[in-house]
């Protein structure tokens, strides 16, 4: 499956999670967890099923999704290895999840936005309360796809103020290097 696809999914199911002002955490990957509920609902695709998806998502706990874009576990509590400053317990389990090749996408109950990490920092964060942002989100996948490795090593996980990011979409903010992401948006203008 296109990680792509399960990017996309991923946050639009986030977006109407954070709009009803609820939270959630989804790990693509492999990461050591415990379940908190009796895992009843078998595997499933996720691009193919968002609302069962989102109803997995309200539960305590993560969703654990493999790379194929099958859901794998839900309401399991991810160990928290690192503090994510300033931020509750979904917080640092989404960091310590975000190690390796893994991709994790958060959604803060409090401040209503979503962020997504690789490779235990921050590259993106998507403000859902922003007017429209919807439409934000085709060319802030591309701009997804387009990062790759190259860029992530150069964020901090402290820096989560949108002037140390690139603010280019309405309600979405990329972190990285300036240099690296400003010559995939120059591209993107053409």
């Amino acid at each position: 499956m296109d990680i792509n696809k399960i990017q996309e999914t991923l946050i639009q199911v986030s977006l109407r999670i954070a709009k009803r002002g609820e939270g959630a955490l989804f790990v693509v990957g492999e990461i050591e967890h415990k379940p908190l509920v009796d895992q009843s609902v078998p595997p499933f695709n996720v691009t193919k099923n968002p609302k069962l998806l989102e109803s997995l998502a309200l539960m305590d706990g993560a969703v654990i999704i493999d790379k194929q874009g099958f859901m794998q576990s839900y309401g399991v509590r991810v160990k928290s290895t690192k503090v994510f400053k300033n931020y509750g317990t979904r917080h640092s389990a989404a960091i310590s999840a975000a190690k390796g090749d893994n991709l994790v996408v958060i959604v803060s109950e409090e401040d209503k936005k979503i962020r997504i990490l690789k490779k235990g920092k921050m590259i993106m964060q998507i403000d859902a309360l922003q007017k429209d942002v919807e439409k934000s989100i085709p060319k802030a996948m591309q701009v997804l796809e387009s990062i790759g490795a190259g860029t992530v090593g150069t964020i901090g996980t402290s820096l989560l103020l949108p002037a140390l990011g690139i603010s280019f979409l309405p309600g979405v903010i990329v972190f990285g290097s300036v240099y690296y992401l400003g010559k995939i948006l120059h591209k993107k203008k053409k």
